[in-house]
């Protein structure tokens, strides 16, 4: 089975595809998988500036999310066909598409029901390319009681659980999130939350400070030179969220452009240069990563693999190396499968098990009450081929219902 995954994440800086192939495993309830292909397509500038001022509004008229849904849409058929040209693919390269939208609102407050709005209409992006669609895969987590995520737990247990070591999988998107994988427990040992701002806060501070014209600090320039004020740091980091006990989840409702615009307020008030100040925001990032892993983690950590766009700022990656020194800290582009792959390689994976009638939540990461299938699925024009393969698969495996989830995914070269 041929799936591309898709994902735009809390930075909305653009759309990431990773063609992935899944064969059984030598075991069973086991998977292979080889990364074909993968690639990303920056977000059309206004259509980025959109999505960043409805999640920071946090409301926006019925019209304007209606229409957003499927321009969105058409934005991820578009970064999908692109791709196919790119590559060289046709149709018949492709079973099928998973894409995870562009979350909106998660809405986790206590007193609320938990909720979350991810756009981007999986009926557009079916009808555009021809290709069944599988989307909207938080939402079946938390109608059983979860957070609906971290779902790239599922990925970081089945590759990464360890005899000998105890390992912290961190992606550092927009927000952080981290799986711990405690040895010699498999992946029923794992547990997962959310650590706090990600990229998001440095995000804010690069696009302020160069008047918009960078959305990220590249390769940590801005912060290189300068010295985080402590005092800042430590008043951020006594927010109730880090000290919250997981399972939790956070997103731009929380650590969005209104709490990073208040701490560079503070930061001019007590006159820290622009240097100084991303430093500070860099740092923020790094320890409250490190002070969830103190507080929540296992006694002894051996390494940490890094994935998402901060892997790839060295001033941060130092700055939490310098926090965990008696833990190894590492991208996860050393492991063979580049870090900028990883989510869309997660719901790939996440597509293909809903496809097979398998669940693909970890309860104990997510907070659900039960092990639950995720996604919706949208026939495209394929639809028939892909159910008649499927058809032959299952008869020559067992039934999804003697399986109802996966032990171990391995990645082949």
């Amino acid at each position: 089975m041929r799936v591309v995954g898709m994902n735009s994440g809390t930075s909305v800086d653009g759309i990431n595809l990773a063609l992935c192939e899944f064969s059984p495993g030598p075991q069973a309830n086991t998977l292979s998988c080889r990364l074909l292909a993968q690639k990303e397509y920056a977000h059309e500038p206004a259509l980025r500036q959109q999505v960043l001022r409805l999640c920071r509004e946090k409301h926006a008229p019925l019209d304007e999310l209606t229409e957003l849904n499927f321009v969105l849409g058409e934005a991820f058929a578009a970064a999908f066909l692109h791709f196919m040209r790119d590559e060289g693919l046709t149709s018949r390269d492709v079973d099928l598409i998973a894409s995870h939208g562009q979350t909106i609102y998660h809405l986790v407050e206590a007193g609320r029901t938990l909720s979350t709005l991810q756009i981007g209409e999986a009926a557009v992006i079916a009808h555009r390319t021809g290709i069944t669609t599988v989307a909207d895969f938080r939402v079946a987590d938390m109608a059983a009681g979860g957070q609906g995520a971290p779902l790239v737990s599922f990925l970081d247990a089945l590759l990464f659980a360890d005899d000998e070591k105890t390992r912290a999988l961190q992606n550092i998107g927009g927000i952080g999130n981290v799986t711990f994988l405690p040895a010699r427990q498999g992946s029923t040992g794992a547990y997962a939350f959310d650590t706090g701002p990600g990229n998001v806060l440095i995000d804010y501070g690069a696009r302020y400070f160069t008047q918009g014209q960078a959305g990220f600090d590249e390769d940590g320039k801005l912060a290189r030179n300068g010295q985080p004020n402590q005092r800042l740091v430590d008043e951020i980091l006594a927010h109730p969220y880090f000290k919250q006990t997981p399972p939790k989840t956070t997103g731009r409702e929380l650590f969005g452009d209104a709490f990073a615009e208040a701490i560079l307020t503070t930061a001019q008030q007590r006159q820290l240069s622009m240097e100084d100040t991303m430093a500070t925001l860099t740092t923020v990032t790094a320890e409250s990563i490190a002070h969830a892993y103190h507080n929540f983690g296992p006694a002894q950590i051996d390494e940490v693999i890094v994935s998402g766009g901060g892997s790839y700022n060295p001033v941060l990656m130092a700055g939490l190396q310098a926090a965990l020194p008696d833990t190894q800290v590492r991208s996860f582009d050393t492991v063979g499968l580049p870090a900028s792959a990883k989510e869309a390689v997660t719901f790939a994976l996440l597509g293909h098990e809903t496809l097979y009638g398998r669940s693909a939540n970890l309860p104990q990461c997510t907070g659900a009450s039960a092990h639950t299938i995720l996604g919706k699925i949208t026939p495209g024009a394929n639809y028939l081929r892909v159910m008649q393969q499927l058809f032959k698969s299952e008869q020559a495996e067992p039934a999804a219902a003697e399986q109802p989830y996966l032990n171990k995914l391995t990645f082949v070269n």
